[in-house]
């Protein structure tokens, strides 16, 4: 197993990484505030008070897991074992840092990056119309060799249903298309060994699949509905036993590249466009307003990638103006204002540096909570995530990134707390095992690599 640790930076999480340069928002650094967010990450993170101020002859010592192991066992906090909370905060200190391991490498470019809910299977998407599903329990034993039907382009989004027995996927064509991976056979070639079902997302536009691409699609929680965003700059939700599109809401201006679910509940959806808005729609008002529930304004440029933190309340998103932003959905407003900057040419993130003179920019209306900086949202529609809920707390946010890395921040001080440098090409897609200190990479290299916690390191700091 080969080891990569010169070219892997990682940082002191008490307090000697680098801060990520120009985490602000409206209200300031996070590490500075009594926020909300701050506080619940605080409370899923970090020790029981009991363990935390574990006292030997009078003398009250540090937290490390060593410790906290000796208190547990002296049953401190009165039960004998570890709350949910001890639990990530020993688990939180082991950043999957280590390797990387070559999971595979195709020869082209790898597109998407998903763990499935419980984290036994994993399937990695790429532009020559491969999807593989690993099976991660057996090895990382290929358990799927899709091979997808009407590509255009590319594979632009894939999503397993929650029972784990579907998987749907997009390219730049209207038709998502949902395949079994229940069978037996490793190999699914299109209508050809396996049926790959067609869901036509542009029924309700007479038939009009000019220029028709679906960006993202995410199942509900139930299973029941898809959520895609399109590049006519509408969400559509396909109900699923109908087998009909359910819902068509016309949300944006412009490419809406990313989009949704808030919740279990289904019913509050997030959306991100090129026109630099995120929007809050509440699906148990359209029928009445046919609005937003509201507008969230920070950005300079288009929205990449948005994701929940899973309660309704806090989502983060990647914009092209090189940035991760941090929202509070109680902070948005009703309108759209709009900053309008000069420029003497068209900038194209797909092939162009961003300009110099704009990184410092702020948007005089930015209702972010704040903002990560540090990679690069360049190339592609570049994804970022907030970390596990069980072993870290949300603790930490982590994107791809144009330059090739891995980042991962702090979420409340903004600090960056570890880069992965192993790519040749852009990362845009990556995925943090839902239990355990593994993180996936893939990138335009063709690459799958995984990373891991080094557990022959001391980590009782």
């Amino acid at each position: 197993m080969s080891r990569h640790f010169k070219r892997t930076k990682i940082c002191n999480e008490e307090g000697s990484g680098t801060q990520s340069s120009g985490a602000h928002g409206s209200g300031g650094n996070l590490g500075d505030l009594d926020h909300e967010i701050a506080q619940l990450t605080k409370r899923r993170s970090e020790p029981n008070e009991h363990l935390r101020k574990a006292r030997l002859g009078g003398l009250k010592l540090p937290v490390s897991t060593l410790r906290m192991l000796a208190a547990r066992e002296s049953n401190y906090s009165g039960r004998g074992r570890f709350s949910l909370s001890d639990s990530c905060h020993v688990l939180s200190r082991c950043l999957p840092i280590y390797g990387p391991q070559k999971v595979d490498t195709m020869g082209s470019r790898a597109y998407v990056s998903q763990f499935s809910a419980d984290g036994s299977l994993f399937v990695a998407a790429f532009q020559g119309s491969h999807i593989r599903i690993y099976n991660v329990d057996k090895g990382w034993k290929v358990q799927k060799d899709i091979m997808a039907k009407s590509l255009q382009w590319t594979i632009t989004d894939t999503c397993l249903s929650p029972d784990q027995r579907y998987l749907v996927y997009s390219s730049m064509s209207p038709l998502v298309h949902i395949v079994s991976i229940e069978s037996a056979a490793t190999e699914s070639l299109a209508n050809v060994t396996e049926i790959h079902d067609g869901l036509d997302f542009a029924s309700n536009n007479n038939g009009d699949y000019e220029d028709f691409s679906i960006f993202s699609v995410k199942f509900s929680t139930d299973g029941r509905e898809l959520v895609a965003a399109s590049s006519d700059g509408a969400i559509y939700v396909y109900d699923l036993l109908a087998n009909k599109v359910g819902l068509q809401i016309l949300a944006h201006q412009v490419d809406v590249n990313t989009v949704c679910f808030a919740d279990e509940s289904g019913h509050i959806i997030y959306s991100g466009s090129d026109d630099n808005f995120c929007k809050v729609w509440d699906r148990r008002c359209l029928s009445t307003a046919g609005q937003a529930a509201g507008v969230l304004t920070g950005h300079l440029e288009g929205i990449t990638f948005i994701d929940s933190r899973g309660d309704g309340r806090y989502l983060i998103s990647n914009g092209k103006d090189q940035s991760t932003k941090l929202w509070d959905i109680r902070k948005m407003t009703s309108n759209c204002p709009t900053f309008h900057r000069r420029r003497d040419y068209d900038w194209d993130y797909r092939w162009m540096d961003y300009p110099e003179e704009d990184r410092n920019l702020k948007h005089p209306y930015d209702q972010s909570l704040t903002t990560y900086k540090g990679h690069s949202v360049l190339y592609t529609l570049i994804r970022c995530y907030f970390s596990p809920a069980y072993s870290t707390g949300q603790k930490y946010i982590y994107t791809g990134s144009g330059d090739c890395i891995v980042y991962i921040y702090d979420l409340v001080s903004g600090k960056e707390v570890a880069k992965l440098d192993h790519h040749n090409e852009p990362v845009r897609d990556c995925s943090w095992h839902p239990f355990y200190p593994l993180l996936v990479t893939s990138s335009w290299d063709g690459v799958i690599a995984k990373w891991e916690f080094p557990w022959e390191n001391n980590i009782t700091g």
